[in-house]
């Protein structure tokens, strides 16, 4: 493939405290914002706590998920004093940050998350083509030995990406666990912290005109949901996600694999016609949208050098 000329990245946002009680990215952003900015900076960088009542609070969400509250349909909607917390956070980060979809909009934004479910390192994305991002990841990949990294794909049309980091013109969700929610731990913390720094440094280089090579990386573009065995008339699970799958996410998931064990002893199986990769195994904020886990088809992209 021939090398691609790319814009330069100028403004970058990090967003942390999108989730309240995802703690790495809070104290992440924290440490960030006592940083002042002297004007030498080679990169804008706009370091913003995303939803701070849920932060304060140590809660996931006040009213409502501000992560899904980034849709052109909800950015447009009209707000009143009625209206959930996080429909009128999202509003505002969008004039911050963006809007959406516009030539105002950061040129990367970051959103920092932490998950229950044994994930490493994501990088969270609605486009399979952004090189940018993509390159990113092949960095990240490349320097951080103690962590894996992944990019995961959600092949979502942009009017309908729901998230926070679909605002900028590149941008992901850099996600890390296993971590519980309401607690940091600092190996987690320690891998976003480098994931963010290397980052910048990537951003740095190929804003002072170095040529990245192209090559190959896995993405995971998400298939679909799973969700919980229930009972059919109180909805209540009656399983746990199966001891053989519980942490063994992107661990390539083969029909007729345990998948879940019922309270009552016996085990269910994956009834999926193909092999598929599972994550968010058991992830505790997807108990409230019904989701056990996800299933994601892997295949290699290859990307351009850029410059």
């Amino acid at each position: 493939m021939k090398a691609v000329a790319m814009p330069t990245v100028s403004r970058v946002a990090v967003c942390g405290g999108t989730h309240g009680n995802e703690l790495a990215g809070i104290y992440l952003v924290r440490e960030m914002l006592k940083k002042r900015a002297d004007g030498t900076e080679p990169v804008s960088v706009v370091t913003v706590m995303s939803n701070p009542r849920a932060a304060q609070l140590c809660v996931r969400y006040v009213e409502t998920d501000l992560n899904r509250c980034f849709t052109r349909a909800a950015l447009s909607a009209p707000v009143s004093e009625t209206s959930p917390y996080e429909m009128v956070r999202s509003q505002e980060l969008n004039a911050l940050l963006g809007p959406k979809a516009s030539m105002q909009a950061v040129d990367l934004l970051c959103d920092l998350h932490n998950t229950t479910a044994n994930t490493g390192l994501c990088l969270i994305t609605y486009s399979d083509r952004d090189w940018i991002c993509l390159h990113i990841c092949k960095h990240l990949q490349a320097q951080m030995a103690s962590t894996p990294v992944r990019y995961v794909h959600f092949d979502i049309p942009l009017n309908e990406a729901y998230s926070l980091d679909s605002v900028g013109k590149h941008g992901f969700a850099m996600e890390i666990g296993p971590q519980p929610h309401g607690v940091v731990r600092s190996v987690i913390f320690s891998a976003m912290q480098e994931g963010v720094q290397l980052m910048m440094d990537w951003i740095c280089q190929f804003n002072s005109g170095t040529l990245f090579e192209g090559g190959w990386v896995d993405v995971y573009t998400m298939v679909k949901n799973i969700d919980y065995p229930r009972d059919s008339e109180t909805h209540v699970i009656t399983a746990a996600v199966h001891p053989d799958l519980q942490d063994r996410d992107f661990c390539l998931l083969h029909p007729g694999d345990p998948m879940f064990l019922c309270f009552s002893g016996e085990t269910l199986r994956y009834r999926g016609k193909e092999a598929l990769y599972p994550f968010f195994i058991n992830e505790g904020a997807y108990y409230e949208k019904g989701v056990a886990l996800s299933l994601a088809r892997k295949r290699r992209v290859q990307i351009p050098s850029v410059l």
